[in-house]
């Protein structure tokens, strides 16, 4: 029976692989890979055969039409990242989006993914939080920090190594100095390290001590008082 199932892979650590998420894997007909040499790693670890395609963002465009006619003649389809959950900052959405619309059974797995532990690390408010995954580079940046300075929820970043300064100064002058900052990075990995503190204080560590690796950044809302 035809399906699309959305199969999250370890963001660092081997030993968070599911063996649910194995087991499909070794079953489908075809497994669909952001990276086929990463993701030719993993499966060689787990000892799965199944063929892959090349499946990101630069191709997905083209390949979703080919994909949802292979599904809809009952083949089964599994789609993975690098890391983590498909469709999360990642390509996924697009294909996902094509199944429903053709009535083809979409399961997204449950698994690892790496701003739900920077977020219970944190220490701020989880009850409520808003995900707002890569803030643009240019166009739109500053119009999305001033939306952002009337959040009261927790909010979510994932921010690229080279570019973690800019940003926490950045939280400063638009959130105010003081503002609650936790930067997760390296998650589940030998060097995972977690700071927290304002924006000021995290940034004048970071800029002591260049961060390295994946990093999600989680910073408090505006306060309601």
């Amino acid at each position: 029976m035809s399906k699309l199932y959305i199969v999250p892979t370890p963001i660092g650590n081997l030993e968070d692989m599911t063996f649910r998420a194995i087991k499909v894997l070794k079953e489908v007909d075809l497994i669909l890979a952001e990276d086929t040499r990463t993701s030719g790693k993993l499966l060689k670890h787990f000892e799965i055969a199944t063929h892959m395609h090349s499946h990101h963002m630069h191709n997905e465009h083209k390949t979703v039409e080919n994909l949802v006619k292979r599904l809809q003649a009952g083949e089964t389809i599994a789609l993975i990242s690098d890391a983590g959950t498909p469709a999360i900052s990642d390509p996924g959405f697009l294909l996902t989006r094509a199944c429903v619309e053709n009535g083809i059974d979409v399961e997204c797995l449950p698994g690892a993914t790496a701003f739900v532990p920077a977020l219970v690390n944190s220490g701020l408010p989880n009850d409520k939080f808003v995900f707002e995954g890569f803030l643009p580079d240019k166009k739109g940046r500053q119009t999305r920090f001033l939306a952002l300075q009337e959040e009261y929820r927790t909010m979510i970043f994932y921010v690229s190594p080279h570019k973690l300064n800019k940003t926490l100064a950045e939280f400063a002058q638009y959130f105010g100095a003081d503002r609650s900052v936790s930067v997760s990075r390296e998650l589940s990995k030998l060097h995972e390290e977690t700071v927290r503190g304002t924006a000021e204080e995290v940034l004048k560590h970071f800029e002591a001590k260049p961060a390295k690796g994946e990093i999600v950044v989680v910073v408090g809302g505006k306060s309601l008082k």
